[in-house]
């Protein structure tokens, strides 16, 4: 379910909290699902567990999990509205990549093909059992 790469430099809190953005985005891990406990996925990775810990809080800061004291953390549900400064964040970052693609000398129409051909994240329907 998760891969771990000891040598990159990214940080492991950070590839472990990318790796579950993509489950969640991509519905792989459903609304209110349990994550594995901060102690299993810390053996099953062999990872401090200060790391999933710290993985799990910025997920929950960011609004894609949350916790219940004694019982775990879980997914949350989709949010109807937009999260204005998520998407603030999503666009200036969009704009640095999309310049660096530019900037290599990428026409504009081919950049704009390329993301008309990326496929929206599938999400399961909410409520309509």
């Amino acid at each position: 379910m998760f891969t771990i790469d000891s040598r990159s430099r990214v940080p492991i809190y950070e590839q472990l909290m990318k790796k579950l953005q993509e489950l969640i985005i991509r519905d792989v891990m459903k609304e209110d699902e349990q994550l594995p406990s901060v102690r299993a996925l810390a053996q099953q990775l062999t990872i401090n567990p200060n790391t999933i810990q710290k993985a799990y809080r910025e997920l929950e800061r960011e609004g894609y999990i949350y916790s219940i004291p004694g019982k775990g953390s879980f997914v949350s549900p989709v949010k109807n509205k937009i999260d204005k400064e998520r998407m603030e964040m999503l666009r200036k970052e969009l704009e640095r990549i999309v310049g660096e693609i530019l900037y290599l000398g990428v026409p504009k129409d081919e950049v704009i093909k390329l993301i008309e051909t990326m496929e929206e994240p599938e999400r399961g329907e909410s409520g309509n059992d």
